[in-house]
């Protein structure tokens, strides 16, 4: 059997609710994906502040939405999308009608409640693949969804600076939230499945067979554990549980495994946005900021490129090795001359950008039950946006002190040493595991 099969696109494609989800996850994410720049470029030309100002903005925006899509995935999970998508419809237009007409001082606090309600598109639509796809139809989905992203990114916010550079800053805000509120309406009448229940009605006729394939080979021996222990009280508590165990029992999904995974996307996030900032950085020091955008091409393009390779392999690939070795070879980002060789050498780490981002919703998906993956994975979308926060002031802070160049090493550097940290504390538990494995069965004999 060959490494790859792109065949496995064809067979994907064919089927029309993954179809769909693509086609409509891809279109919802467009406004947003704008907004950033937008909001940036709004406080700055608009209102006159600067841009640490606007980068304050960002930050509060940021937490926002690291806070709230966890809430928003337990609420998929207990109430169904469409009841849960109407507070982010709602607030949507509401609030980015309101934030453009608005002082700096009143704009931060509309900025954290926008992102506190902002519509959970990204982790809906990977909650969904979830369900609609299994086996290398699940890896092949996610590394499409991942390749759709990166389109929107090249997009998106090229499109927001436009309109913001313009003048038409407050018309394109506004326009942000009526159209993410048209897109959330869309996605609640389309109502893609979260559960497999919901499966069967998404699902034509012409599909019914492969889908109820998916579900069998889903149906893996620990999901099957995990479920089984998630709908088992134990024994001998009393009615009224304390606090803790609540907590306890509500998280009971949060596995070493899942763990690691959310400490990937954190890592991912860091190192993704430390080379956005060290690119506009490296060339606006010698004064090419007018070719940031190749750069960015590039930098996409090979990431879709590695997304599509990925998406057609008939075997995972550990997440923690691929981000390691697109954290590594960020590094050597930080010895280019010019805007070519910057170019040139954004081309191995964007490579592995989608595959990384790929694998690692995969293996959510592959480790929690769905009875409590909407909440999983809004938490994996608040581990990757925290990185994203941490990655950029990182990198900003060695670029003032050192250069552009060091914006490039040190978030590459420490996405190394937190992958080498995951990997020792991996095969110590692997190693833990066999002894008491062994200890039991030398206790039975």
């Amino acid at each position: 059997m060959p490494p790859v099969n792109f065949t496995l696109y064809r067979e994907l494609l064919a089927i029309r609710p993954i179809r769909r989800l693509l086609v409509v996850g891809m279109i919802a994410r467009i406004p947003h994906s704008a907004a950033g720049v937008l909001l940036t470029l709004h406080i700055v030309l608009t209102l006159g502040e600067g841009y640490a100002a606007a980068g304050t903005a960002a930050a509060v925006m940021t937490l926002g939405i690291a806070l709230g899509a966890p809430w928003h995935g337990r609420r998929v999970d207990a109430v169904g999308l469409r009841t849960a998508l109407i507070p982010s419809v709602v607030s949507e237009t509401v609030i980015w009608s309101v934030v453009p007409h608005v002082s700096y001082q009143w704009l931060l606090p509309l900025a954290f409640l926008g992102g506190l309600l902002t519509l959970p598109i990204f982790s809906v639509v990977r909650q969904s693949l979830g369900v609609l796809s299994d086996g290398d139809q699940r890896r092949t989905s996610f590394a499409l969804d991942a390749i759709s992203t990166e389109m929107v990114f090249m997009i998106g916010p090229a499109a927001g600076a436009v309109v913001a550079t313009s003048g038409h800053s407050v018309l394109g805000l506004t326009i942000v939230g009526v159209s993410t509120s048209l897109a959330g309406l869309f996605l609640m009448w389309f109502n893609p499945p979260t559960r497999s229940a919901d499966r069967d009605d998404a699902c034509g006729p012409e599909q019914q067979e492969a889908a109820e394939v998916a579900v069998n080979d889903a149906a893996h021996a620990h999901v099957r554990e995990a479920a089984a222990e998630l709908g088992r009280e134990p024994a001998g508590n009393p009615p009224h549980r304390s606090l803790r165990s609540k907590v306890a029992h509500n998280f009971r999904w949060f596995t070493a495994a899942v763990a690691a995974v959310f400490a990937v996307a954190a890592g991912a996030g860091m190192v993704l946005s430390g080379t956005d900032v060290g690119i506009v950085a490296a060339l606006e020091t010698g004064g090419h900021q007018a070719e940031i955008g190749i750069v960015f091409l590039f930098w996409c393009a090979a990431s879709m490129v590695g997304g599509i390779i990925y998406g057609a392999m008939h075997r995972p690939v550990s997440p923690i090795m691929l981000l390691l070795g697109m954290a590594a070879l960020t590094i050597p980002m930080g010895y280019a001359t010019d805007t070519l060789t910057l170019s040139l050498l954004a081309l191995p780490p964007g490579l592995l950008c989608a595959p990384v981002l790929s694998a690692a919703s995969e293996k959510v998906a592959n480790l929690v039950d769905e009875a409590r993956r909407g909440e999983a994975m809004g938490w994996y979308g608040s581990a990757l946006t925290a990185g994203v926060a941490l990655g950029a002031p990182l990198a900003g802070l060695f670029i003032d002190g050192v250069g552009p160049s060091a914006g490039f090493v040190s978030v590459g550097l420490a996405g190394v040493m937190l992958c080498a940290t995951g990997i020792v504390l991996q095969r110590r538990r692997a190693a833990g595991q066999k002894e008491a494995d062994g200890q039991k069965d030398a206790a039975r004999a």
